[in-house]
């Protein structure tokens, strides 16, 4: 799937089994998600917040196929094996997990994280898996977001840019 060569890049069923065994060594396992596909310092405050959660941090992200579909055809503008060696840069992260689906649910499902996170565009409620993680005891943490900085408002700057 990706020919990065780095053993904190897991497979589903490898997270599945990664959390499992820190859990049981008394890990607290944290846990978010994003396309990552304009990587801006938006991304890097939430990533570090989230990790400041915990002792693991697992961070999936979208496949080029998921995010075409939820973005429509013209994104990623980044390739995933790209967004993922940009991402195994932060020191924050513990674990890199590409999904497919649209939603992390199936993911979230066999990592079990103790924490799930996501920035202030999301309510609790909001959060896709947040009934089980609770259910499970965890809890949901809502990072603010770092004012001017998103991946839309940057899509149209370069948008006007190019308009001139």
């Amino acid at each position: 799937m990706i020919a990065i060569l780095d053993r904190r890049v897991l497979t589903e069923d490898e997270a599945a089994i990664t959390s499992a065994e820190l859990r049981a060594n008394g890990s607290r396992i944290v846990f978010t998600n994003g396309c990552f596909d304009i990587i801006h310092p938006g991304h890097v405050h939430i990533v570090r917040k989230a990790r400041a959660l915990g002792d693991v941090l697992f961070l999936g992200v979208n496949t080029d196929d998921s995010i075409s579909r939820l973005k429509g055809p013209n994104r990623p503008f980044i390739t995933l094996e790209a967004r993922v060696q940009l991402l195994l840069e932060l020191r924050s992260v513990s674990f890199v997990v590409p999904f497919d689906e649209d939603t992390p649910l199936k993911l979230i499902k066999k990592i079990v994280p103790d924490v799930i996170v996501k920035g202030g565009d999301y309510t609790p409620d909001s959060v896709v898996g947040a009934d089980f993680v609770k259910s499970h005891g965890g809890r949901v943490e809502i990072i603010p977001l770092m004012k001017g900085f998103s991946s839309t408002a940057i899509i149209t700057a370069l948008n006007h840019q190019n308009e001139r």
